[in-house]
């Protein structure tokens, strides 16, 4: 049976892969090395095995082919010998970087042969192999064709890009893509424009949970934290784990139900990673912004990972950037069932009261957790700033009675009121906030 298997799912067998990486004197050797090893696990979630590591230690990288020349005749020979199929740099190269890459290991008169990518174009290719909805196809399928199309052409081979195939061939990109530049435009304008309907859509679903009074709690963190697992934990919601990187992509909101009768509605979000693609930043926009529009965020953090202090630093920059870093988060310590860490010194800013330990997966610690979505419930309040017309002097009244006004400026047709609100006035005001 097994050699049935083997015959009928050839590109099952796992690509020979070299990882290589540059140090340069701006760079610390033990977070290249934490890279390296997360490049492995990456390269792993896409079907690949790490045959061997390359590094140089340089004061830049070399302009032509990212590392020296005599490092490329030692890629050239350690590939040649080992039947390697695919180089994976931990950075991010240029188009001639890769072409001069390719025709120094292949040689020039060769076709084909064997494929250098970077970081970038690995995680695309995950995204690729993991996207399910219509939604996060597109989001893939844009990602890939803004990146890798310049990376894809002049290298003097036909890149049939098909659903399927070995790494960074995977995904629902155009076939011939070195050939025909002004199709791939069409298609990039073809699938923004496909996008931004997605995102209406989004948003009108998104402002009818803004008129919810219901607490609104974004699960995010670094990827293969545990958030799946978590909200499968609460919810029963049946969202897909594994214990790979980028398991799932698209959003799931699940209702979930306060032992004191409260409810809450809780968001799974796309996991972040160091260095995540500014592509998929952009491309996963309106998926990301599930955070950014959440009343909080429940952050997850694996504390069996060693480095798990640099992922929650990770997360807080990505979290910043997404416009999320003033609101209410409670840290989430999951996989306790494996290493029960010390949290003191509590990372700068956290409070203790912020902090729970548990496992999604046997379930310690969810008592504690719930208890204090409770408090998170009960003290919902944020910050809005209102433009409500002069003719609505009702609507102030009313915010003197149930909020807490902080500032109010009269104009000649409206007033700009801040102030403070719990989320059901919040959510029965919404068509005034700004």
């Amino acid at each position: 049976m097994a050699g049935t298997e083997n015959s009928e799912n050839e590109t099952a067998v796992p690509q020979r892969a070299v990882l290589v990486s540059v140090l340069t004197d701006s760079e610390i050797e033990s977070e290249y090395e934490s890279s390296l090893d997360e490049l492995e696990r990456l390269l792993e979630t896409a079907g690949g095995e790490s045959f061997a590591r390359l590094t140089q230690i340089r004061p830049s990288p070399d302009p032509r082919t990212c590392i020296g020349s005599g490092k490329v005749e030692e890629l050239r020979e350690l590939c040649e010998r080992n039947d390697i199929q695919l180089v994976v740099f931990d950075c991010e190269l240029t188009p001639s970087q890769i072409r001069s890459l390719e025709d120094d290991i292949n040689g020039k008169e060769k076709s084909g042969g064997i494929c250098v990518i970077d970081r970038t174009m690995l995680i695309l290719d995950i995204f690729a192999l993991h996207a399910v909805t219509s939604e996060g196809k597109l989001q893939v399928e844009l990602a890939q064709l803004k990146y890798t199309s310049p990376r894809l052409t002049g290298r003097g081979i036909t890149m049939s890009r098909q659903q399927g195939g070995n790494i960074a061939m995977r995904g629902p990109g155009e076939t011939k893509l070195e050939t025909d530049r002004r199709h791939l435009k069409r298609r990039i304008d073809a699938l923004t424009d496909a996008l931004a309907t997605m995102e209406k859509n989004r948003a009108t679903q998104r402002s009818q949970r803004e008129r919810s009074p219901i607490l609104k709690c974004a699960i995010a963190g670094y990827t293969n934290a545990g958030k799946s697992t978590l909200l499968n934990r609460l919810t029963d919601a049946g969202a897909l784990t594994e214990d790979k990187l980028f398991a799932t992509l698209d959003p799931t909101t699940r209702r979930y139900t306060l032992p004191d009768g409260g409810e809450i509605l809780l968001t799974d979000t796309v996991g972040f990673i160091r260095r995540l693609p500014h592509q998929l930043v952009n491309a996963f926009r309106s998926t990301l912004d599930e955070v950014s529009y959440a009343d909080a965020v429940l952050v997850i953090i694996d504390a069996s990972d060693p480095e798990h202090l640099e992922q929650l630093e990770v997360t807080r920059s990505l979290l910043a950037e997404l416009g999320a870093a003033d609101k209410p988060v409670l840290y989430i310590y999951n996989k306790c069932d494996i290493s029960y860490p010390d949290i003191n010194p509590l990372p700068e800013g956290v409070k203790c009261s912020e902090v729970v330990r548990i496992s999604a997966l046997t379930g310690e610690g969810i008592d504690e957790l719930t208890e204090k979505l409770m408090k998170l419930n009960a003290d919902g309040r944020s910050e809005v700033v209102m433009r409500i017309p002069n003719t609505d002097g009702g609507v102030l009244n009313r915010l003197y009675t149930q909020a807490v006004v902080r500032d109010v400026e009269y104009g000649s047709e409206y007033m700009t009121v801040r102030a403070s609100v719990d989320r059901a006035v919040k959510g029965q005001l919404a068509q005034y906030i700004i």
